[in-house]
């Protein structure tokens, strides 16, 4: 368990490496100023409501959990931060999904030096942009599932307590998906498909989404969050699913064992 999150935690830090890379870095560009512009307002927007909110949410705790306070304050913290920086981080990736999508087509390229996935889908650029962004909304959907008990426990008495933790699974697991999306979306995976792979190696991409999801918290590494999640998640299917299962849905047998 331990061994698979830190596994996928890795590839976050291969990513980041990558990111300069020739032949990657125009790739990058587009997406990268994508991501500038949209957490930008994030960071304005983050600014003007965090006082207000965190003292409502601190202010819903049990009096007879007083003596816990220092605990629930930067759990509490962290649960704001997610939600906010999530909701900009579903714009950018909405508007950013045709370019993410090249930009792991680059990635997938560069690592086996053999597959030209543009030439082997037969392809337009239309049917990409069109494909990428419906995917991106049938994401928002299924998060969107999430979202709604996530905010009713929030405001519970006694269960906002579990709420923080709550936040945190979900957005490592989420931004797992998302970015594992793209590569597998290459391959002609569907929504569904992307879900039950990642199901069955669950620790592996909370690692890899727990990564991306500490870059979207960082001032200025936050910026190139959304390319680095990009280059990790096709490295992801690249290494973990590739290899033996061309895209069926199942993965390595050795996922299951580690």
């Amino acid at each position: 368990m331990i061994k698979n999150f830190t596994d996928g935690l890795a590839l976050v830090f291969e990513a980041g490496r990558l990111i300069l890379r020739k032949g990657i870095r125009r790739f990058v560009i587009v997406p990268l100023l994508i991501n500038v512009a949209v957490f930008s307002g994030a960071i304005w927007f983050g600014l003007r409501i965090f006082q207000t909110m965190l003292g409502s949410l601190v202010a819903r705790v049990p009096a007879w959990l007083d003596w816990i306070q220092w605990l629930i304050w930067p759990l509490v913290v962290i649960m704001i931060l997610i939600i906010v920086y999530y909701s900009f981080t579903v714009v950018a990736n909405l508007i950013a999904a045709p370019f993410n999508s090249l930009l792991s087509e680059r990635v997938e390229k560069l690592m086996d030096g053999q597959v030209d996935l543009e030439t082997k889908r037969g392809e337009s650029i239309t049917s990409m942009a069109m494909r990428t962004v419906w995917s991106e909304l049938r994401k928002i959907i299924y998060q969107l599932k999430w979202l709604v008990g996530l905010l009713i426990i929030s405001f519970i008495p006694g269960l906002n307590i579990v709420a923080p933790f709550a936040w945190i699974y979900f957005g490592a697991w989420t931004l797992a998906i998302e970015y594992v999306d793209y590569p597998m979306g290459n391959h002609g995976m569907f929504f569904a498909q992307v879900k039950q792979v990642l199901k069955q190696d669950r620790w592996r991409a909370l690692g890899l989404g727990s990564g991306v999801m500490l870059l979207t918290l960082v001032p200025i590494l936050n910026f190139v969050a959304m390319p680095i999640g990009v280059i990790s998640g096709t490295l992801y299917s690249v290494k973990r699913i590739q290899p033996n299962h061309q895209f069926d849905g199942s993965l390595l047998s050795e996922t299951n064992t580690n």
